[in-house]
């Protein structure tokens, strides 16, 4: 397993833990940032579905793709965090729905996408055809002649 495919598998991961954490915790965490109990776990099942979906796929697609889709996602995230960070900062009280609307429909967008992204096409190494070693006779002037 190269270190893409590990980076990229532990980002579905993620995904997933932070799901789950999610629907356990959606009073807790709703409470922590503002956000109605359903939308968290509304959201958490979304990280759910979007996480698993991403290792289920991450194999079997392009690695260039994946990569793509993994930095349109996580600059997202880093802006959604900002915009709800100002909009925290300035008193208001939408933050927390901002950044938890973004981690309930981009988990989505980002899976549709990978779902239908081109598969992977493998290419085998052709290995010469070997005789079979019963039929393999070395050569030279020790060998009887048949």
């Amino acid at each position: 397993m190269t270190g893409m495919l590990a980076g990229a598998i532990g980002d579905g991961v993620f995904k997933v833990v932070l799901g789950a954490a999610f629907v356990i915790g959606s009073a807790p965490f709703g409470d922590l940032l503002g956000v109605p109990v359903p939308l968290m776990a509304v959201s958490g099942l979304a990280l759910l579905i979007g996480g698993a979906i991403e290792v289920r796929y991450v194999r079997r697609r392009q690695m260039a793709t994946c990569l793509r889709l993994m930095i349109a996602y996580d600059i997202g995230w880093v802006v959604m965090s900002a915009a709800a960070l100002v909009v925290a900062r300035q008193g208001g009280t939408a933050g927390g729905e901002l950044w938890i609307a973004y981690l309930t429909a981009a988990p989505l967008v980002m899976a549709a996408l990978l779902i239908r992204a081109p598969a992977t096409t493998f290419v085998r190494q052709s290995i010469p055809d070997t005789p079979a070693a019963t039929s393999v006779r070395p050569s030279g002037s020790d060998t009887p002649a048949a």
